[in-house]
């Protein structure tokens, strides 16, 4: 063999056996990532200068001297692709063992499917990882897959066992605002991921999320404690870096499509297409020392995928009530929400009460009943709900009684049986109920409800926590054998910041809560009866609902209520022409005596006060 083939041969041996290339996170995802169509809008080849702004964020996880990246952004804006792709770089260029925590399992097997799955399927580099000797690895599920150098685990953050297992040297938290306070009795979810990563001394850990309320937000705390970058952007006009700001985002009165952005330097307005063209030339700067935690904030101006005259109609719409306007401002502004006050005061709704021309307002088109079950007593709200869940108050009614015995479950039957007159003259029926059923009479309630499911009557449990749903239903049937009912969840947490959001609007239209003359200062006080307060647990900030008067029953009933209607998820325009439709019927007869009289006891009205201020009206423009 001559000498230039044997140092051919010897540089051939050499090559195969070569390291990587290196590589940062944002250069493989252009030389390798595919996008797929079921999980994106633009399938095909991956480009990082679609939206800019997502390479400094990649590249921070690449560079050694980070140990933490914090995201705080708004949706729209790519993060999960961020997550993907960091996850398809540690496969194929840098294997390690990996943990994906969302904030449920299910979450967890959603991004599974949805996103996982389709990337491995479609970037080639990486369907040939899953594979061995040509068939699938046995040990790959759904929530743990293995590949050559290291595997990768998801998990929920709600499951303590998913957290308690194997070492990991990445972790990646997605929507870490949206985690439960403690995983069971374990304690912090983030902190015991955070655990598993003790043994590896070039640990990396992405959090990212849109965040909640101020000063209970645990994305704005883990911001806060990074170096805070931010993305600047040169103007088109003056060449001036600035930070997108939605206070320079003007249009003309009534003609949000008309959106233009004012550089806050020289006051040049700019379009979408020029906004655009200012992010690709944009660049991360850090407003805070570096301590070895890169954080990134970004909102839904930086989007590509998102228009200013959208972005100020979803604001238009948002803006209405305090409960649409908070979301806005976490999910397009990716900021936290500002509580106006942390209660409702009762003297201020006193005054809101009014006459209503019929027993049911003519925009009323639905009706509720929550029932709040009390050891001596039940206590039953009826609500009228209206386009944009307008609500108004309709009957309160307190049923005396053990409600172990069953004339107390008949006087229920016979006030929610009961029709009320639509103010058309047509006569409406309670069309569902929400029943407590957490209290000391459980399978009493269970019972009751199960007989009544046909006429959608519910059992309901309430569960603390903030970011609960305001109604899931139980994967458990309760009540055993013959007996079995299904039973919603209520997180009530959410429920009464929803309602007191309400209480605060001063305008009426959607959201806005009417009162009758009927309702007595002790209803309102009883509505009014608790307030957030922010405790700390392991050192976090917890916020909790904690009663501030002894009773409470009118709140309860107002929850159950609203959950109701939210387990009907109604379709306003279809009811609303379905009520408009209805044959008007003769006026009712002269009402003769309620055989549940003896039992049942109004509210007594009492005399109106002044109101107080309203909600923060800084957001109306």
């Amino acid at each position: 063999m001559d000498k230039s083939r044997a140092n051919s041969l010897v540089s051939s041996c050499f090559a195969a056996f070569a390291p990587p290339p290196k590589q940062t996170v944002s250069e493989w995802a252009d030389t390798h990532r595919q996008l797929s169509s079921e999980a994106s809008a633009e399938p095909g080849k991956w480009v990082t200068s679609r939206a800019e702004y997502q390479r400094g964020i990649m590249d921070s996880i690449s560079d050694p001297r980070v140990e933490t990246v914090v995201v705080m952004s708004s949706a729209q804006v790519g993060k999960t692709e961020v997550i993907n792709n960091l996850v398809g770089y540690l496969m194929h260029r840098d294997p390690c063992p990996i943990l994906v925590l969302q904030p449920t399992i299910e979450m967890a097997q959603a991004w599974s499917k949805d996103r996982l799955a389709p990337m491995m399927r479609d970037t080639s580099c990486l369907s040939e990882l899953v594979h061995i000797g040509g068939r699938r690895e046995s040990s790959n599920t759904l929530l743990h897959k293995i590949f050559p150098g290291g595997h990768i685990t998801l998990a929920g953050a709600n499951s303590p066992a998913s957290l308690a297992s194997r070492p990991i040297r990445v972790l990646l938290c997605d929507e870490v605002d949206r985690y439960p306070v403690s995983a069971g009795t374990e304690g912090d979810p983030v902190n015991l991921a955070r655990k598993r990563t003790a043994t590896f001394w070039n640990r990396k850990i992405l959090l990212t999320s849109t965040p909640t309320v101020k000063g209970a937000s645990r994305i704005e705390l883990e911001f806060e404690a990074s170096d805070q970058r931010r993305f600047f952007v040169p103007c088109l006009h003056c060449g001036e870096h600035q930070v997108l700001k939605w206070a320079n985002v003007s249009w003309p009165s009534g003609e949000p499509q008309k959106a233009q952005y004012a550089c806050e330097s020289c006051g040049g307005l700019l379009n979408d297409g020029q906004r655009i063209a200012m992010i690709r030339r944009g660049e991360w700067r850090a407003t805070a020392p570096f301590t070895g935690r890169a954080g990134f904030h970004l909102s839904e101006l930086y989007s590509p995928w998102s228009t200013l005259g959208g972005i100020a109609q979803a604001f238009i719409e948002a803006k209405r009530s305090p409960e649409t306007l908070k979301t806005w401002v976490n999910t397009s502004l990716g900021e936290t929400w500002e509580d106006s006050g942390e209660g409702v005061d009762d003297t201020g709704l006193l005054s809101r009460r009014e006459e209503y021309t019929a027993e049911v307002p003519d925009r009323a088109v639905l009706l509720t009943a929550g029932v709040d079950v009390q050891s001596d007593r039940l206590e039953m709200e009826v609500v009228a709900w209206g386009d944009g869940e307008e609500s108004w108050s309709i009957d309160y009614l307190v049923i005396h009684g053990d409600p172990a015995r069953g004339d107390v479950w008949t006087a229920l039957d016979a006030a929610l049986t009961r029709t009320y007159q639509h103010e058309t003259g047509t006569a409406m029926h309670i069309t569902a109920t929400g029943i407590d059923s957490g209290g000391s009479h459980t399978q009493v309630v269970y019972d009751y409800c199960r007989r009544r499911a046909i006429r959608r009557v519910f059992a309901l449990k309430g569960v603390a926590g903030a970011g609960r749903p305001v109604v899931t239903l139980s994967r458990k049937h309760q009540g055993g054998g013959n007996r079995k009912v299904d039973l919603h969840l209520v997180g009530v947490d959410d429920a009464k910041s929803t309602i007191y959001s309400r209480l605060k609007i001063d305008d009426v239209g959607p959201g806005y809560c009417h009162f009758p003359f009927e309702r007595s200062d002790d209803y309102f006080l009883q509505l009014t009866a608790e307030r957030i307060v922010t405790r700390f647990s392991k050192g976090f900030p917890r916020r909790e609902w904690v009663k501030v008067r002894a009773r409470n029953e009118a709140l309860d009933c107002r929850v159950y209520a609203y959950a109701a209607l939210r387990i009907l998820n109604p379709v306003w325009s279809a009811v609303s022409r379905r009520v408009a439709q209805q044959e008007r019927q003769a006026p009712p007869p002269a009402p003769t005596e309620d055989p549940i009289n003896r039992i049942v006891q109004t509210r007594k009205p009492a005399r109106a006060r002044r109101p107080s201020g309203g909600w923060s009206t800084g957001w109306k423009k």
